[in-house]
């Protein structure tokens, strides 16, 4: 059944329905052209930047504006370019010493459009910030090459240098990825359960004019997630913005995990503007809890949020031909104290298929007492 929506619903139910976070309950193709450019200073995204093949950065329909600490980081002034200007200069050890020395990273490796294959995954030191900015210029793709994780943050990895005493909760490093695509990137048997392109917890985490293709993470489980993304721990409980950016896109280049297919978070609240999330697909059977005999997961077939008092603000977004064996064709979002919120605007959600339990959207698995308000969108 199709509603569109230009008024303002938002439904809250006084009940409290108990505290156990389970779920019973019921494309563009084209190569991009020219947009924000790395020395930008933070203007707000335009065009895609990005050039070579597969589906374009972000919703071309998605006209919602970009506040300051959502826009592209200024990489004017870089500490590190990787390359000399050729492709050959810019190799897998080249990014992970990069990565590992952190800054503001750039690339130099020619004027056509490279796919760096890791052969082991690039990972940031929280001691290295506090400002870390990895900007591909619109030209550089980085691949995990179906074996490995592309990028991982955590300041509560003591490999990775403890820099408080409070590491579940520090504001460093904030981390910014921008004009590159993340593909073929597999966490799969990881410890860390999820973020088959990246791994990010704690700290802060920004993506602008990101695209992500082709990543996986365990296709079965009830707590794995995140082909794309999965993020814990954001500082303070601020948002994890993702700007302008797709997770799939067009059909043989969606992401593939047990839950969310792009993005998977406990505990994280995320503002998405202007993004496009399709063909992705949440693999798992029997939903979280699991039910009995089933390997457990399949919720989530965009986006996956799970924990408590967080929020999903979606703008100038567009979920379609997602996929789910569960539940939350387009969206899973269950808090445990029952305290987040949806807010949907100038949004599409359509097309999504398979799961159940839509109490109050279809394609939204959601509590049937968190408040969602819905303004100038469409959820068909």
């Amino acid at each position: 059944m199709r509603r569109t929506l230009d008024l303002m619903v938002c439904l809250s139910v006084a009940v409290v329905l108990g505290a156990c976070a389970d779920d019973e309950g019921g494309e563009a193709t084209g190569a991009g052209g020219s947009g924000a450019t790395s020395g930008s200073g933070g203007a707000t995204p335009g065009s895609p930047a990005h050039e070579g093949g597969g589906p374009a950065a972000g919703n071309p329909d998605g006209a919602c504006a970009v506040p300051a600490e959502a826009q592209a980081a200024d990489t004017s002034s870089p500490t590190t370019v990787i390359g000399d200007g050729t492709p050959e200069s810019c190799t897998s050890a080249a990014v992970v010493a990069a990565v590992a020395g952190g800054g503001i990273i750039t690339f130099d490796c020619g004027p056509d459009p490279i796919t760096i294959t890791l052969e082991e995954t690039a990972k940031v030191f929280n001691d290295t910030g506090p400002e870390i900015v990895i900007d591909g210029g619109g030209l550089v793709t980085l691949s995990g090459g179906g074996q490995r994780r592309i990028l991982y943050m955590n300041t509560c990895d003591e490999a990775q240098v403890w820099t408080t005493p409070n590491c579940d909760n520090q504001d460093h490093p904030r981390l910014t990825v921008q004009n590159l695509t993340f593909i073929e990137g597999d966490s799969t048997d990881e410890d860390d359960e999820g973020g088959g392109a990246i791994f990010a917890q704690g700290g802060r985490l920004k993506v602008v004019n990101a695209r992500f293709f082709n990543n996986a993470c365990d296709p079965t489980g009830p707590d794995v997630g995140g082909a794309g993304i999965r993020a814990f721990m954001q500082y303070d409980g601020l948002p994890l913005h993702v700007v302008n950016s797709t997770f799939g896109g067009a059909e043989g280049y969606g992401n593939a995990c047990a839950n969310g297919g792009g993005i998977s978070s406990i505990g994280v609240s995320w503002t998405v503007i202007n993004s496009l999330f399709s063909h992705n697909r949440a693999l798992g059977n029997g939903g979280n809890p699991a039910e009995a005999g089933t390997p457990g997961g399949g919720s989530g077939g965009a986006i996956y949020n799970d924990g408590n008092t967080m929020t999903l603000t979606l703008c100038g977004t567009r979920i379609e031909r997602n996929e789910v064996n569960a539940h939350g064709s387009a969206i899973f979002f269950v808090s445990n104290d029952h305290s987040g919120n949806i807010v949907i605007d100038r949004s599409v959600i359509t097309g999504n298929l398979g799961g159940s339990w839509y109490p109050t959207y279809p394609q939204i698995s959601n509590h049937d007492d968190t408040p969602i308000t819905v303004t100038d969108s469409t959820i068909e």
